[in-house]
Parts: C-alpha cells; structure tokens; sequence
C-alpha cells in the first residue's frame, strides 16, 4: 500500500484505503459470507442477538463502503436454509431484525441510489417479512447505483436441483431440447440469472470454506478470508479486501503470458 496508516484516524484511514484503490479495476460483484455474530457476542459475555445487532450495523457501513467505490453488486449471505434448523427464538429474531433494518435503512438506500435485489426460497419467508423485503425492492427499483443482493433462506444445493427440475420439465415438455443446455442457458435457471457472477468471495470469522453459497457462481472468483468477526468488519476492512483482489492475477485457465 502508498500509505503509511499507523497512528491516523478512521476515517483518514478509510480515505487513504480509497486512494489505494485503482478504480479502473474494480470487481464487478463481490459476494460476502458475514460469519462470526455469535462468537462475537460470546467473546464480550453478550447474548447472540446483541452480536446480529452490530452485525446489522456492519452491513449498513459495508454497503455504504460499496457504493461510494460505485461498485456495481454486492451480494451478502443474509440467511441460509440451514439456518432455519436454528432455535426458534433465534429465527424469530433475525426476521425481526430483518424486518426492521429493511424499514430503517429505505431511505439511506434511496439517498445513495442502491438497489434492493432478493435471491433464495422466498416462499418459506413469512407474509409480514415477504411483504416488507418487496416493498423495498419496489421502492429502490429505479436506482442505478449499486446493487445490494439479500441472499435469504437460500442455499446452492437447492438453487441447483431448483434449476435442473426446471430444466427437466422444459425438455419434457418440449420447450427446449438437450443440446440447447449450455452453461449460459443454465445460468438463466438460476436465481441470479442476470447478474454477474461474483469476481471476489469474502468470508469474515475465520472459517475456510464456502459454505453451500453461490458454488456454480463461484467457480472463478477471487477468495478472501479474514480472520475479523462480522460485526468488527467495517468500511477499512472492506477496501482492504479489494485491494487485495486488485493484486490478483485472473487467468480463467490460461497462462499469465496469454492475458499480458
């Protein structure tokens, strides 16, 4: 990095982050997988749902972080169908807390030009969240800035068999034939047909692995795993990851003298 960070403020912190930041290079997408609330939590003797909390908190500065680069998608991994294994009590409330922030960051999304985007089996969602979660989407429909992708009650596993049984009901009904299966036509089965695949997958709390999030969309990005708890991880964190992406070499297969 071209600047010496030590003993600055946070923000001055976050500006020279910036600067770092080559602009023409940016990742189209970047695909996070907020992990570590509860650990959080646990670690300062705090209840789990103190640690969604400021992991609300966490997504509202990283999503300001992102548009401000004018990055065009984020995606972040909001709640998985595995999660719904989860005690009621905790379930309950992530959607409260859904729920609420949907309501309370509306405006901000309006004021910063971002668009609200849901992927994921919204059908399991309950009427009150469902209705919340669309009125948003309704609302910040005709921005044009980022674009911000709650992945909610979602898991890859089922978007893939989701897609294949739709395929399989096309080719059975004679819409489209077998050799009309390429990977762009199955991408258009997926619920992020659309949208670009991820270029950088960012997983905070430690872990090392991906999770079943995003895997036919991850198959060339970037990887990314910090050691930072999600409700830790804010706007210097962010660029720190992007910069880290922008010293990448992305050969898709090739060699590096084919892409100079």
């Amino acid at each position: 990095m071209g600047h010496e960070i030590a003993n600055v403020t946070m923000q001055q912190r976050i500006n020279m982050l910036i600067e770092d930041i080559d602009k023409t290079k940016l990742p189209q997408h970047v695909a996070i997988i907020m992990d570590g609330n509860g650990r959080w939590a646990k670690a300062r003797g705090k209840d789990r749902r103190d640690g969604h909390q400021e992991g609300a908190t966490a997504v509202r500065k990283v999503v300001e972080a992102a548009a401000t680069i004018q990055l065009k998608y984020l995606t972040v991994y909001t709640f998985s169908t595995e999660n719904w294994n989860r005690p009621d009590d905790e379930v309950k409330t992530l959607m409260a807390l859904l729920v609420s922030s949907i309501h309370r960051e509306t405006p901000d999304l309006m004021k910063n030009n971002i668009r609200l985007l849901a992927i994921g089996d919204l059908g399991r969602l309950e009427a009150g969240v469902m209705q919340a979660l669309q009125n948003c989407i309704n609302i910040t429909s005709g921005n044009t800035g980022t674009s911000l992708i709650l992945a909610l009650s979602y898991s890859s596993r089922w978007e893939l068999l989701n897609a294949v049984k739709q395929l399989a009901t096309e080719v059975k009904q004679g819409h489209i034939s077998e050799k009309d299966i390429t990977e762009d036509a199955f991408s258009n089965y997926l619920t992020t047909k659309g949208i670009p695949d991820p270029d950088l997958l960012i997983r905070t709390g430690g872990e090392k692995r991906i999770s079943n999030f995003l895997l036919w969309q991850l198959s060339y990005s970037e990887l990314y795993f910090t050691d930072v708890f999600w409700p830790d991880f804010r706007e210097d964190e962010f660029y720190k990851a992007i910069l880290y992406y922008q010293q990448r070499e992305r050969r898709f297969g090739k060699t590096s003298e084919q892409i100079i």
